[in-house]
Protein backbone atom coordinates (compact mmCIF):
# COMPACT_ATOMS: atom_id res chain seq x y z
CA UNK A 1 0.00 0.00 0.00
CA UNK A 2 1.41 3.50 -0.73
CA UNK A 3 1.01 6.53 0.91
CA UNK A 4 -0.82 8.16 -1.11
CA UNK A 5 -2.39 7.56 -4.39
CA UNK A 6 -3.76 9.80 -6.79
CA UNK A 7 -6.41 8.08 -8.68
CA UNK A 8 -8.28 7.93 -11.74
CA UNK A 9 -6.31 11.45 -13.46
CA UNK A 10 -5.06 12.44 -16.91
CA UNK A 11 -1.46 11.77 -16.22
CA UNK A 12 0.45 14.09 -18.75
CA UNK A 13 3.94 12.76 -19.33
CA UNK A 14 6.23 15.49 -20.46
CA UNK A 15 8.86 13.63 -21.79
CA UNK A 16 6.75 11.41 -23.93
CA UNK A 17 4.17 13.73 -24.62
CA UNK A 18 1.18 11.37 -23.67
CA UNK A 19 -2.04 11.81 -21.96
CA UNK A 20 -3.44 8.95 -20.38
CA UNK A 21 -5.80 7.93 -17.52
CA UNK A 22 -4.25 6.65 -14.90
CA UNK A 23 -3.23 6.67 -11.10
CA UNK A 24 -0.04 7.54 -9.73
CA UNK A 25 1.37 5.68 -6.35
CA UNK A 26 3.72 7.86 -3.91
CA UNK A 27 6.17 6.21 -1.02
CA UNK A 28 8.38 8.04 0.79
CA UNK A 29 8.53 11.48 -1.01
CA UNK A 30 9.17 9.67 -4.40
CA UNK A 31 6.67 8.80 -6.98
CA UNK A 32 6.43 4.97 -6.38
CA UNK A 33 4.34 4.33 -9.65
CA UNK A 34 2.44 5.47 -12.61
CA UNK A 35 -0.06 3.02 -13.62
CA UNK A 36 -3.26 2.15 -15.65
CA UNK A 37 -4.24 -0.98 -12.88
CA UNK A 38 -5.49 -0.83 -9.72
CA UNK A 39 -3.47 0.24 -6.13
CA UNK A 40 -4.46 1.66 -2.75
CA UNK A 41 -2.52 3.83 -0.40
CA UNK A 42 -3.40 5.07 2.87
CA UNK A 43 -4.40 8.32 1.64
CA UNK A 44 -6.52 8.11 -1.68
CA UNK A 45 -7.03 11.44 -3.81
CA UNK A 46 -9.70 11.69 -7.07
CA UNK A 47 -8.77 13.18 -10.11
CA UNK A 48 -11.33 11.89 -12.02
CA UNK A 49 -11.77 14.26 -15.03
CA UNK A 50 -8.16 16.17 -13.95
CA UNK A 51 -5.11 16.75 -15.11
CA UNK A 52 -2.17 15.33 -13.17
CA UNK A 53 1.02 16.73 -13.96
CA UNK A 54 4.33 17.23 -12.59
CA UNK A 55 4.62 20.78 -10.32
CA UNK A 56 5.61 23.63 -12.06
CA UNK A 57 9.10 24.89 -12.03
CA UNK A 58 8.86 28.77 -11.78
CA UNK A 59 12.66 29.14 -13.25
CA UNK A 60 12.49 33.48 -12.89
CA UNK A 61 11.34 34.49 -9.55
CA UNK A 62 12.06 36.27 -6.42
CA UNK A 63 10.68 34.38 -3.44
CA UNK A 64 14.09 33.55 -1.46
CA UNK A 65 12.47 32.37 1.40
CA UNK A 66 9.16 34.87 2.18
CA UNK A 67 7.07 32.64 3.24
CA UNK A 68 3.81 34.50 1.73
CA UNK A 69 5.12 34.72 -1.77
CA UNK A 70 5.92 31.04 -1.27
CA UNK A 71 2.43 30.53 -0.70
CA UNK A 72 1.16 32.28 -3.10
CA UNK A 73 3.53 30.32 -5.80
CA UNK A 74 2.15 26.87 -4.13
CA UNK A 75 -1.57 28.14 -5.27
CA UNK A 76 -0.37 28.54 -8.94
CA UNK A 77 0.89 24.99 -8.80
CA UNK A 78 4.78 25.72 -8.48
CA UNK A 79 6.48 23.61 -6.49
CA UNK A 80 9.71 24.41 -7.27
CA UNK A 81 11.19 27.97 -7.41
CA UNK A 82 14.62 29.32 -8.83
CA UNK A 83 14.99 32.71 -6.58
CA UNK A 84 18.84 35.14 -7.60
CA UNK A 85 17.40 36.56 -10.46
CA UNK A 86 18.21 39.54 -12.26
CA UNK A 87 21.43 39.87 -10.40
CA UNK A 88 20.22 40.35 -7.06
CA UNK A 89 20.20 37.48 -4.69
CA UNK A 90 21.37 36.56 -0.89
CA UNK A 91 25.36 36.41 -0.84
CA UNK A 92 25.78 33.77 1.75
CA UNK A 93 24.30 31.06 -0.48
CA UNK A 94 25.45 28.10 2.05
CA UNK A 95 23.67 30.38 4.90
CA UNK A 96 20.45 30.41 2.72
CA UNK A 97 20.32 26.56 1.63
CA UNK A 98 20.80 26.07 5.68
CA UNK A 99 18.18 28.08 6.90
CA UNK A 100 15.70 26.07 4.22
CA UNK A 101 16.59 22.79 5.38
CA UNK A 102 16.49 23.58 8.99
CA UNK A 103 13.13 24.97 9.11
CA UNK A 104 11.60 23.95 6.02
CA UNK A 105 9.46 25.82 3.59
CA UNK A 106 6.48 25.89 1.55
CA UNK A 107 7.95 24.89 -1.76
CA UNK A 108 11.63 23.96 -3.26
CA UNK A 109 13.99 26.80 -3.79
CA UNK A 110 16.84 26.98 -6.18
CA UNK A 111 18.77 29.83 -5.96
CA UNK A 112 21.14 31.82 -8.04
CA UNK A 113 24.17 34.17 -7.17
CA UNK A 114 23.33 37.58 -8.41
CA UNK A 115 26.13 39.76 -9.97
CA UNK A 116 24.78 42.86 -11.16
CA UNK A 117 23.70 44.27 -7.60
CA UNK A 118 24.65 41.57 -4.76
CA UNK A 119 28.26 40.96 -5.89
CA UNK A 120 28.85 44.24 -6.99
CA UNK A 121 27.51 46.66 -4.52
CA UNK A 122 29.25 43.93 -1.72
CA UNK A 123 32.71 44.42 -3.13
CA UNK A 124 32.76 48.15 -3.85
CA UNK A 125 31.23 48.91 -7.10
CA UNK A 126 28.09 50.71 -6.27
CA UNK A 127 28.01 53.00 -9.49
CA UNK A 128 26.16 50.95 -11.53
CA UNK A 129 27.60 53.57 -14.53
CA UNK A 130 31.41 52.64 -13.81
CA UNK A 131 32.70 48.91 -14.38
CA UNK A 132 34.40 47.10 -11.47
CA UNK A 133 38.16 47.52 -10.92
CA UNK A 134 40.10 44.59 -11.46
CA UNK A 135 40.50 44.18 -7.30
CA UNK A 136 36.70 44.47 -7.42
CA UNK A 137 36.58 41.34 -10.08
CA UNK A 138 38.90 38.87 -8.28
CA UNK A 139 36.30 39.51 -4.72
CA UNK A 140 33.79 38.57 -7.37
CA UNK A 141 35.28 35.61 -9.19
CA UNK A 142 35.99 33.91 -5.33
CA UNK A 143 32.31 34.60 -3.69
CA UNK A 144 30.56 33.28 -7.18
CA UNK A 145 32.99 29.90 -6.97
CA UNK A 146 32.16 30.00 -3.38
CA UNK A 147 28.18 29.77 -4.41
CA UNK A 148 28.82 27.55 -6.99
CA UNK A 149 30.25 24.94 -4.73
CA UNK A 150 27.55 25.61 -2.54
CA UNK A 151 25.08 24.50 -4.99
CA UNK A 152 24.01 27.80 -6.76
CA UNK A 153 22.41 26.97 -9.64
CA UNK A 154 23.31 29.39 -11.84
CA UNK A 155 24.87 33.18 -12.49
CA UNK A 156 22.34 36.17 -12.36
CA UNK A 157 22.92 39.15 -14.44
CA UNK A 158 20.89 41.89 -13.87
CA UNK A 159 22.64 44.39 -16.63
CA UNK A 160 19.58 46.77 -17.30
CA UNK A 161 20.60 47.56 -13.34
CA UNK A 162 24.43 47.83 -13.76
CA UNK A 163 24.60 49.00 -17.44
CA UNK A 164 28.76 50.89 -17.06
CA UNK A 165 29.23 46.06 -16.55
CA UNK A 166 32.26 45.65 -18.40
CA UNK A 167 32.53 43.02 -20.61
CA UNK A 168 35.48 41.94 -18.70
CA UNK A 169 33.63 41.60 -15.71
CA UNK A 170 30.91 39.81 -17.26
CA UNK A 171 32.91 37.36 -19.64
CA UNK A 172 35.01 36.46 -16.21
CA UNK A 173 32.08 35.23 -14.16
CA UNK A 174 30.32 33.74 -17.12
CA UNK A 175 33.09 31.40 -17.82
CA UNK A 176 33.05 29.85 -14.61
CA UNK A 177 30.05 29.61 -14.85
CA UNK A 178 30.30 27.76 -17.70
CA UNK A 179 33.10 26.00 -16.00
CA UNK A 180 31.09 24.35 -13.65
CA UNK A 181 28.28 23.64 -16.19
CA UNK A 182 26.08 26.46 -14.36
CA UNK A 183 23.07 28.47 -16.44
CA UNK A 184 23.99 32.54 -17.24
CA UNK A 185 20.47 34.36 -16.62
CA UNK A 186 20.73 37.92 -18.17
CA UNK A 187 18.28 40.54 -17.17
CA UNK A 188 19.74 42.46 -20.60
CA UNK A 189 21.60 45.65 -21.14
CA UNK A 190 18.20 47.60 -22.58
CA UNK A 191 18.82 51.04 -23.71
CA UNK A 192 15.21 51.64 -25.07
CA UNK A 193 12.22 49.72 -25.54
CA UNK A 194 13.58 48.40 -29.16
CA UNK A 195 17.17 47.80 -28.37
CA UNK A 196 17.97 44.43 -30.29
CA UNK A 197 21.51 45.16 -29.52
CA UNK A 198 21.45 44.51 -25.91
CA UNK A 199 20.01 40.70 -26.92
CA UNK A 200 22.89 40.56 -29.40
CA UNK A 201 24.79 41.35 -26.22
CA UNK A 202 23.72 38.40 -24.25
CA UNK A 203 24.01 35.88 -26.62
CA UNK A 204 27.64 36.97 -27.59
CA UNK A 205 28.25 35.67 -23.80
CA UNK A 206 27.61 32.44 -24.71
CA UNK A 207 30.07 32.99 -28.04
CA UNK A 208 32.47 34.17 -26.52
CA UNK A 209 32.33 31.98 -22.92
CA UNK A 210 31.07 28.44 -23.58
CA UNK A 211 28.01 29.60 -21.09
CA UNK A 212 24.41 28.47 -21.21
CA UNK A 213 22.36 31.17 -21.68
CA UNK A 214 18.80 31.90 -20.43
CA UNK A 215 17.28 35.43 -21.07
CA UNK A 216 15.35 36.99 -18.52
CA UNK A 217 11.59 38.09 -19.09
CA UNK A 218 11.80 38.01 -22.68
CA UNK A 219 8.34 40.05 -23.31
CA UNK A 220 9.17 42.35 -20.26
CA UNK A 221 12.36 43.08 -22.72
CA UNK A 222 11.33 43.00 -26.27
CA UNK A 223 7.47 42.96 -26.20
CA UNK A 224 7.37 46.11 -27.56
CA UNK A 225 6.47 44.90 -31.03
CA UNK A 226 10.15 43.57 -31.40
CA UNK A 227 9.53 39.65 -30.32
CA UNK A 228 9.66 38.54 -33.78
CA UNK A 229 13.38 39.76 -34.50
CA UNK A 230 14.12 38.90 -30.96
CA UNK A 231 13.21 34.85 -31.50
CA UNK A 232 14.76 35.47 -34.92
CA UNK A 233 18.33 36.53 -32.81
CA UNK A 234 17.51 33.80 -30.72
CA UNK A 235 17.18 31.02 -33.45
CA UNK A 236 19.90 32.13 -35.34
CA UNK A 237 22.12 31.44 -32.35
CA UNK A 238 20.87 28.12 -31.42
CA UNK A 239 21.30 27.04 -35.75
CA UNK A 240 25.09 27.97 -34.52
CA UNK A 241 24.86 25.75 -32.04
CA UNK A 242 24.67 28.13 -28.84
CA UNK A 243 22.62 26.81 -25.75
CA UNK A 244 20.07 29.86 -25.62
CA UNK A 245 17.07 29.87 -23.98
CA UNK A 246 14.28 32.26 -22.47
CA UNK A 247 11.26 32.88 -19.86
CA UNK A 248 8.46 34.91 -20.10
CA UNK A 249 5.68 35.76 -17.95
CA UNK A 250 2.04 36.49 -18.97
CA UNK A 251 1.60 39.95 -18.85
CA UNK A 252 3.37 43.02 -20.80
CA UNK A 253 3.40 45.21 -17.82
CA UNK A 254 6.53 44.74 -15.94
CA UNK A 255 7.59 46.03 -12.14
CA UNK A 256 10.27 46.58 -10.69
CA UNK A 257 11.88 49.22 -8.39
CA UNK A 258 11.46 53.09 -8.78
CA UNK A 259 15.43 53.85 -7.82
CA UNK A 260 16.20 51.66 -10.79
CA UNK A 261 19.12 53.53 -12.81
CA UNK A 262 16.31 52.88 -15.49
CA UNK A 263 14.37 55.25 -14.08
CA UNK A 264 17.10 58.45 -14.27
CA UNK A 265 14.82 60.82 -16.63
CA UNK A 266 16.77 60.98 -19.88
CA UNK A 267 16.16 56.79 -19.61
CA UNK A 268 12.64 57.49 -19.31
CA UNK A 269 12.56 60.51 -21.97
CA UNK A 270 14.58 57.80 -24.34
CA UNK A 271 12.11 55.12 -23.69
CA UNK A 272 8.85 57.42 -24.15
CA UNK A 273 7.91 56.04 -20.84
CA UNK A 274 5.06 59.05 -19.62
CA UNK A 275 4.65 59.34 -15.68
CA UNK A 276 0.94 58.52 -16.06
CA UNK A 277 1.63 55.22 -17.60
CA UNK A 278 3.52 53.71 -14.15
CA UNK A 279 1.56 52.40 -11.20
CA UNK A 280 3.12 52.42 -7.77
CA UNK A 281 2.45 49.10 -6.39
CA UNK A 282 3.94 49.39 -2.58
CA UNK A 283 4.08 51.67 -0.04
CA UNK A 284 1.93 54.66 0.89
CA UNK A 285 0.82 55.22 -3.35
CA UNK A 286 0.18 51.71 -3.70
CA UNK A 287 -2.47 52.10 -6.63
CA UNK A 288 -1.62 55.69 -7.67
CA UNK A 289 0.27 56.55 -10.99
CA UNK A 290 2.73 58.30 -11.02
CA UNK A 291 3.35 62.33 -10.87
CA UNK A 292 6.32 64.28 -11.02
CA UNK A 293 6.16 65.25 -7.49
CA UNK A 294 5.33 61.68 -6.46
CA UNK A 295 8.66 60.20 -8.61
CA UNK A 296 10.86 62.97 -7.32
CA UNK A 297 10.02 61.63 -3.70
CA UNK A 298 10.15 58.66 -4.26
CA UNK A 299 13.08 58.80 -6.31
CA UNK A 300 15.05 60.50 -3.25
CA UNK A 301 13.48 58.89 0.13
CA UNK A 302 11.91 55.29 -1.17
CA UNK A 303 13.75 54.30 -4.14
CA UNK A 304 12.92 50.35 -3.03
CA UNK A 305 9.57 51.27 -3.94
CA UNK A 306 7.71 49.23 -6.51
CA UNK A 307 6.27 50.31 -9.51
CA UNK A 308 4.63 48.97 -12.89
CA UNK A 309 5.23 50.11 -15.98
CA UNK A 310 2.76 49.88 -18.56
CA UNK A 311 3.67 49.00 -21.89
CA UNK A 312 3.88 46.44 -24.58
CA UNK A 313 1.82 43.90 -27.08
CA UNK A 314 -0.29 41.45 -25.76
CA UNK A 315 0.24 39.45 -29.08
CA UNK A 316 3.85 38.84 -28.12
CA UNK A 317 3.17 37.10 -24.87
CA UNK A 318 1.92 34.08 -27.11
CA UNK A 319 4.21 34.33 -29.76
CA UNK A 320 7.09 34.34 -26.95
CA UNK A 321 5.68 31.23 -25.02
CA UNK A 322 4.79 29.19 -28.29
CA UNK A 323 8.28 29.05 -28.93
CA UNK A 324 10.01 25.33 -28.04
CA UNK A 325 12.63 27.39 -26.21
CA UNK A 326 10.31 29.81 -24.27
CA UNK A 327 9.29 29.08 -20.50
CA UNK A 328 6.64 29.99 -18.55
CA UNK A 329 7.85 32.36 -14.88
CA UNK A 330 6.32 34.96 -12.65
CA UNK A 331 9.07 37.18 -11.43
CA UNK A 332 7.22 37.33 -8.62
CA UNK A 333 8.61 38.63 -5.26
CA UNK A 334 7.71 39.20 -1.55
CA UNK A 335 5.10 41.80 -1.10
CA UNK A 336 2.34 42.92 1.27
CA UNK A 337 -0.78 41.53 1.02
CA UNK A 338 -3.07 43.69 -1.16
CA UNK A 339 0.34 45.08 -3.19
CA UNK A 340 2.35 43.90 -6.06
CA UNK A 341 2.08 42.79 -9.43
CA UNK A 342 -1.06 40.10 -10.29
CA UNK A 343 2.02 37.84 -11.83
CA UNK A 344 2.14 37.13 -8.12
CA UNK A 345 -0.96 34.98 -8.25
CA UNK A 346 -1.89 34.65 -11.52
CA UNK A 347 0.91 33.50 -13.71
CA UNK A 348 0.84 30.00 -13.96
CA UNK A 349 -3.23 29.29 -14.47
CA UNK A 350 -3.10 32.68 -16.75
CA UNK A 351 -0.55 30.38 -19.05
CA UNK A 352 -2.56 26.71 -18.79
CA UNK A 353 -5.93 29.35 -19.57
CA UNK A 354 -4.88 31.59 -22.10
CA UNK A 355 -2.15 29.45 -24.28
CA UNK A 356 -4.00 26.11 -23.62
CA UNK A 357 -7.88 26.54 -23.30
CA UNK A 358 -9.00 29.54 -25.11
CA UNK A 359 -6.02 30.66 -27.64
CA UNK A 360 -4.91 26.74 -28.66
CA UNK A 361 -1.44 28.11 -29.21
CA UNK A 362 0.00 24.71 -27.33
CA UNK A 363 -1.20 21.16 -26.14
CA UNK A 364 -1.85 20.35 -22.78
CA UNK A 365 1.09 18.22 -23.38
CA UNK A 366 3.49 20.97 -24.46
CA UNK A 367 2.20 23.41 -22.12
CA UNK A 368 3.15 20.73 -19.21
CA UNK A 369 6.53 20.36 -20.69
CA UNK A 370 7.21 24.09 -20.99
CA UNK A 371 6.18 24.57 -17.51
CA UNK A 372 8.14 21.12 -15.96
CA UNK A 373 10.41 19.53 -17.72
CA UNK A 374 12.05 22.18 -19.78
CA UNK A 375 12.73 24.05 -16.80
CA UNK A 376 14.25 21.00 -15.18
CA UNK A 377 16.71 20.00 -18.07
CA UNK A 378 17.72 23.76 -18.03
CA UNK A 379 19.04 23.69 -14.83
CA UNK A 380 19.88 20.21 -14.45
CA UNK A 381 17.33 19.16 -12.05
CA UNK A 382 17.38 15.05 -12.69
CA UNK A 383 14.62 14.01 -10.31
CA UNK A 384 11.91 17.41 -11.29
CA UNK A 385 9.83 18.08 -14.00
CA UNK A 386 8.69 14.04 -14.85
CA UNK A 387 6.12 11.77 -14.41
CA UNK A 388 7.80 8.29 -13.78
CA UNK A 389 8.98 5.96 -11.05
CA UNK A 390 12.14 7.09 -9.27
CA UNK A 391 11.19 11.11 -9.67
CA UNK A 392 10.72 13.28 -6.89
CA UNK A 393 6.47 13.23 -5.98
CA UNK A 394 6.37 17.18 -6.52
CA UNK A 395 2.98 17.00 -8.03
CA UNK A 396 -0.43 19.30 -9.26
CA UNK A 397 -3.73 17.95 -9.88
CA UNK A 398 -6.26 20.73 -11.69
CA UNK A 399 -9.08 20.88 -14.09
CA UNK A 400 -8.28 22.35 -17.29
CA UNK A 401 -11.81 23.17 -17.56
CA UNK A 402 -11.94 25.79 -15.17
CA UNK A 403 -8.37 26.75 -13.94
CA UNK A 404 -8.44 30.84 -13.87
CA UNK A 405 -6.22 33.76 -12.60
CA UNK A 406 -8.52 35.74 -10.63
CA UNK A 407 -5.62 38.51 -9.83
CA UNK A 408 -5.59 41.83 -10.90
CA UNK A 409 -4.11 45.22 -10.53
CA UNK A 410 -5.74 46.32 -7.15
CA UNK A 411 -6.08 42.55 -6.56
CA UNK A 412 -3.02 41.51 -7.09
CA UNK A 413 -2.98 38.20 -4.34
CA UNK A 414 -6.71 36.89 -5.41
CA UNK A 415 -6.11 33.13 -5.54
CA UNK A 416 -6.57 31.40 -8.59
CA UNK A 417 -9.42 28.96 -9.35
CA UNK A 418 -9.40 25.40 -10.64
CA UNK A 419 -5.90 24.05 -8.86
CA UNK A 420 -7.42 21.62 -6.46
CA UNK A 421 -4.57 19.74 -5.21
CA UNK A 422 -0.59 20.29 -4.67
CA UNK A 423 1.81 17.72 -3.16
CA UNK A 424 5.75 18.80 -2.58
CA UNK A 425 8.08 15.95 -1.86
CA UNK A 426 5.19 13.70 -1.69
CA UNK A 427 3.47 15.67 1.26
CA UNK A 428 -0.16 17.32 0.19
CA UNK A 429 0.62 20.97 0.33
CA UNK A 430 -2.60 22.51 -0.90
CA UNK A 431 -5.97 20.56 -0.48
CA UNK A 432 -8.39 22.13 -2.30
CA UNK A 433 -7.63 25.47 -2.05
CA UNK A 434 -6.54 25.32 1.62
CA UNK A 435 -3.13 25.22 2.66
CA UNK A 436 -2.47 21.89 4.73
CA UNK A 437 1.13 22.05 4.55
CA UNK A 438 3.90 24.57 4.81
CA UNK A 439 7.30 22.91 5.39
CA UNK A 440 7.42 20.27 2.73
CA UNK A 441 9.66 22.34 0.65
CA UNK A 442 13.53 21.01 -0.12
CA UNK A 443 16.75 23.40 -0.90
CA UNK A 444 17.67 22.33 -4.33
CA UNK A 445 21.52 21.98 -4.92
CA UNK A 446 23.28 21.47 -7.80
CA UNK A 447 26.42 19.85 -7.75
CA UNK A 448 27.57 19.12 -11.43
CA UNK A 449 30.72 18.17 -11.49
CA UNK A 450 33.40 21.01 -12.54
CA UNK A 451 34.83 19.99 -16.27
CA UNK A 452 37.74 20.70 -18.01
CA UNK A 453 36.78 23.95 -19.94
CA UNK A 454 38.57 26.12 -22.71
CA UNK A 455 37.23 28.58 -24.56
Amino acid sequence: MFDIVIKDGILIDPEALTRRTGSVGIQAGKIAAVTQSEICGKQEINAAGRIVAPGFIDIHGHVDLDAYCGELSLRQGITTTIGGNCGFSPLDVEAFFSAHEKNGFIINQAEMIGHSISLRETVGAVDPLKPATPQQLSRMEAMVEKAFEAGACGLSLGLAYAPGSSNEEVYHLSRLAARYGRIVAVDTRMRTGIDMYSLVEAVDIARQTGARIQISHLVYQYGTGVVDEALAVINRARADGLDIRFDSGMYTQWATHIGAVLFDEDSMAVNGWRLEDILVITGKYNGRRLTMDIYRELRTTAPHTAVVVFTGVEEEIYLALSHPYGMPSTDTGPYAPGEGHPQIAGSFPRYFRQMVGERYELTIMEAVRKATLLPAETLGFPAKGRLRAGMDADLVVFDMKTIMDKAEFGLPNAKPEGIDYVLVNGRLALDKGRLVESTAGQAVRCHKPVYDYQI
